[in-house]
């Protein structure tokens, strides 16, 4: 089962596809080397380990394995995307009951006495 998305977790997701997306920009001349594909498969891991499996997430690692594709910050847009719904919270023992079904009160009878 996996662990609750939580506000803390959210927020490291965040900051580190900043910095990874910073970090290829800044790393421009080092475009087309083996480091940078390092970063991404880190990176990707490292998205899946903190936010979990989200589709957004294929095709950003795929978008980053096209050389100059990656200056755009995907891994920003994708943790962003994946994160939007917020913290989740998971009951101990496993899926929340939904809500009670509230039914309408039965139809007042009246006896034949007349009270």
């Amino acid at each position: 089962m996996p662990s609750p998305l939580t506000a803390r977790r959210i927020l490291i997701a965040r900051v580190l596809a900043v910095l990874v997306d910073l970090a290829q920009f800044a790393l421009l001349p080092a475009e087309l080397t083996p480091l940078n594909n390092v970063i991404d498969v880190a990176t990707g891991l490292a998205m899946v380990a903190l936010v979990g499996w989200h589709w957004a997430f294929l095709p950003t690692f795929l978008a980053e394995m096209v050389p100059f594709v990656d200056l755009v910050p995907t891994w920003t847009l994708a943790v962003i995307f994946a994160t939007r719904g917020g913290p989740t919270q998971a009951a101990p023992g496993g899926p929340p009951l939904p809500p009670p079904v509230s039914l309408p009160p039965p139809p007042q009878t009246r006896d034949s006495s007349g009270s």
